[in-house]
């Protein structure tokens, strides 16, 4: 029986296992990777597929701007290469699409194959006016608009937008040293 949930730290392991088998170290040379790096995912939008108590599949999703508007880039999305053509992949696109509707966010754009993500509502029709720095094929640069018009009028180059990762651990310790300054004041 194959699980979808929240992807946990103690997966990071895992996940960093399965996508070198899944991609290799190609996968730190793809623009979209430059746009990942060094930045937290959006939350609640980092997802494994479990199975048979090992993590078999993962896909999340990170802040971006569009232009001048917000949005998510998916990627990467992995499945373990012995569980692939069983539908996982398509059970954490579904998954992360519909967290992502849920949690607000207006559009969606990835790097990818229009055969396999048109499926799922994605295409270049929303991206004739973004590009991606070192992304040099246009029709792979998919958008799936979760809001009607998120993306109307989108043109310009596609940057980083999430929090840097680099930020969170002095924002915990200030939330800590806040916290117990708060208990030894009260």
């Amino acid at each position: 029986m194959v699980t979808i949930r929240n992807e946990r730290i103690s997966d990071a392991g895992a996940r960093e296992a399965l996508l070198d088998a899944a991609y290799g170290d190609v996968r730190f040379t793809k623009p979209s990777h430059g746009l990942r790096e060094g930045r937290l995912p959006a939350a609640g939008l980092s997802l494994v597929a479990t199975g048979q108590g090992r993590v078999i599949g993962s896909v999340r999703l990170w802040h971006v701007r569009a232009g001048a508007h917000e949005a998510l880039l998916l990627g990467p999305l992995a499945v373990d290469p012995a569980c692939r053509n069983r539908g996982i992949g398509a059970a954490l696109m579904q998954r992360a699409i519909r967290l992502a509707r849920m949690r607000g966010h207006g559009s969606v754009l990835l790097v990818g194959d229009a055969c396999y993500y048109g499926r799922f509502g994605f295409s270049a029709e929303l991206t004739g006016g973004l590009s991606m720095a070192g992304q040099p094929d246009a029709a792979r640069l998919l958008a799936l608009e979760l809001k009607p018009g998120a993306l109307s009028g989108a043109n310009g180059e596609i940057e980083a937008a999430g929090m840097p990762e680099i930020e969170r651990v002095p924002q915990v310790v200030a939330t800590r040293r806040s916290r117990a300054g708060m208990s030894r004041a009260a």
